[in-house]
């Protein structure tokens, strides 16, 4: 999976704006459910062939940011979390062992515009 990394409250910003469909993954880089839920979503996504851009997030590094995500997009802060966030509106989001490549196809399967 080709993961863009968020880094700072500019780029997440400039994300926001946008009117892209895209997918966030909050990570802890410290947490071993963490890395089990992204190695999950990456393998069962690249059966799936999307090329969706997808960020990435080290909360642990970048806290702020996180924050700001939590904040901008009105989602309870979760660690490992993805949200799907299409024209500024979040479509779904998930957590822990909730998240599912599957789950998040069903809702871009139903957008015109992906």
């Amino acid at each position: 999976m080709n993961w863009q990394a968020i880094e700072s409250i500019d780029k997440l910003d400039n994300l926001l704006a946008s009117n892209e469909t895209f997918l966030i993954f909050k990570h802890s880089t410290r947490c071993p459910v963490s890395s089990a839920a992204k190695r999950r979503f990456e393998a069962d996504w690249f059966k799936q062939a999307r090329t969706i851009p997808a960020y990435y997030l080290d909360l642990i590094e970048y806290r702020d940011v996180s924050n700001k995500v939590a904040a901008d997009l009105e989602v309870i802060h979760q660690s490992p979390q993805l949200i799907l966030v299409h024209q500024k509106a979040v479509l779904h989001h998930s957590s822990h062992t909730s998240i599912s490549a599957d789950k998040v196809l069903k809702h871009i399967e139903n957008l015109p515009t992906v």
